[in-house]
């Protein structure tokens, strides 16, 4: 009787966990699936900056959301399948170069509406990256 308790309890605990259990690669993909729709939300911010309204504050606070979303994507992508893995990995490396080359540029002199034209300018290219890489990331 007892075993037939303990192996009753084993499969019910076995099918909970088939039913509402969470793999670590459908928490990984959870991860890269929320941080992708951030860091399209923030793109799109930052795409809608104009040289009237741009102001270093404004894409600071998106290109650090973004470069957090990026870090949490990194952190999570050792769990995914590896076409997954694979995917990701390059998205993030294209990605975050683009990323990196733009932080600098905000952070050198924006005075000036030419400085600023051309700060919106990287800003479409990094909308125009996302499309390629991060947007193309399986999420369904």
């Amino acid at each position: 009787m007892r075993f037939a308790t303990t192996s009753a309890l084993l499969l019910a605990t076995v099918a909970l966990g088939a039913c509402g259990g969470s793999s670590d690669e459908d928490q990984a993909k959870s991860t890269v699936c929320s941080a992708r729709a951030d860091i399209s939300k923030q793109v799109d911010q930052l795409k809608a900056l104009t040289p009237a309204t741009f102001t270093t504050a404004a894409a600071s606070k998106s290109l650090a959301a973004i470069r957090s979303d990026l870090s949490d994507i990194k952190g999570a992508q050792e769990n995914l399948s590896d076409d997954r893995r694979q995917q990701v990995k390059q998205a993030n490396q294209e990605f975050a170069g683009e990323v990196q080359d733009l932080a600098k540029q905000v952070f050198r002199s924006v005075s000036g509406s030419q400085a600023k034209s051309e700060l919106t300018g990287s800003l479409q290219q990094l909308a125009n990256t996302y499309k390629q890489t991060y947007a193309r990331v399986d999420c369904s």
